[in-house]
């Protein structure tokens, strides 16, 4: 496992850092502040697993579907989506720019013996060095960023020819205004308050257009829906609460 120290400001927003470092120590908790995530996190890797088997040839019934692929995961926080997919077989970047954020991920991938290279970097320092991944991730980060067009850019830049740009945000409706903050943050008290902002929610259409306007043809959209009775997400033809997104560079 290697680490890369580098922090630059970007289009990092420092109060959004400081909100996730307070909740550094909470990461591996499936019953902590970060519950919804692990109970979401299923339906993500296998998403990201099944579009990319697709896009490069890949069978998703063998041990390491993504071996050999190249994926950067951006705002890892602590590796919750990064190790499942090293498991996979994938090399992992994952990049942070709150250094608690990454202890706790470098320790927890030791702790599982999984060689995950994780960074206090930013996406527009690593696309300004020219590196280039198979697979770019940004999930559930880019209603975070101080600068969104900014943030596309980047992630975009990073994309190597053939490969593949996922993102999940939340969108912009008053069901996700009830949905997402009231119910979420003030009712079931899944997430702290104020974790997100609902004017900093995007459209699917937004963010459609914005990785267009960089070279990026989408490719797929999917929502993502909570079912209470199971106690599980899964995909959905609804995006009016949260949506992943799919694009692929020719």
């Amino acid at each position: 496992m290697t680490g890369t120290r580098q922090t630059e400001a970007g289009t990092v927003d420092p109060d959004e850092v400081a909100r996730f470092e307070r909740l550094a120590g909470t990461w591996w908790d499936p019953r902590g502040p970060m519950r919804p995530l692990h109970r979401f996190n299923p339906v993500r890797v296998g998403y990201i697993r099944d579009l990319a088997a697709n896009r490069f040839g890949r069978d998703i019934r063998a041990d390491a579907p993504l071996a050999g692929l190249s994926v950067l995961d951006i705002g890892c926080g602590g590796g919750v989506l990064s190790e499942p997919l090293a498991r996979l077989g994938a090399s992992v970047t994952g990049l942070d720019p709150a250094e608690k954020n990454l202890a706790v991920a470098r320790a927890h991938a030791a702790g599982e013996g999984l060689a995950i290279d994780y960074r206090a970097q930013t996406v527009e320092s690593v696309a300004a060095s020219g590196e280039q991944f198979d697979v770019v991730l940004a999930m559930e980060v880019v209603e975070h960023v101080a600068d969104v067009e900014a943030f596309v850019a980047a992630t975009c830049a990073v994309v190597r020819p053939g490969g593949l740009l996922v993102m999940a945000t939340l969108n912009r409706t008053a069901k996700s205004f009830a949905l997402a903050i009231v119910g979420a943050e003030y009712v079931l008290r899944w997430l702290p308050r104020g974790t997100h902002d609902w004017r900093r929610f995007i459209t699917p259409d937004e963010l459609a257009a914005a990785i267009s306007r960089h070279g990026l043809a989408v490719t797929d959209r999917t929502g993502v829906v909570y079912r209470p009775l199971g106690d599980t997400w899964q995909t959905s033809s609804d995006l009016s609460v949260n949506y992943m997104l799919a694009a692929a560079r020719v």
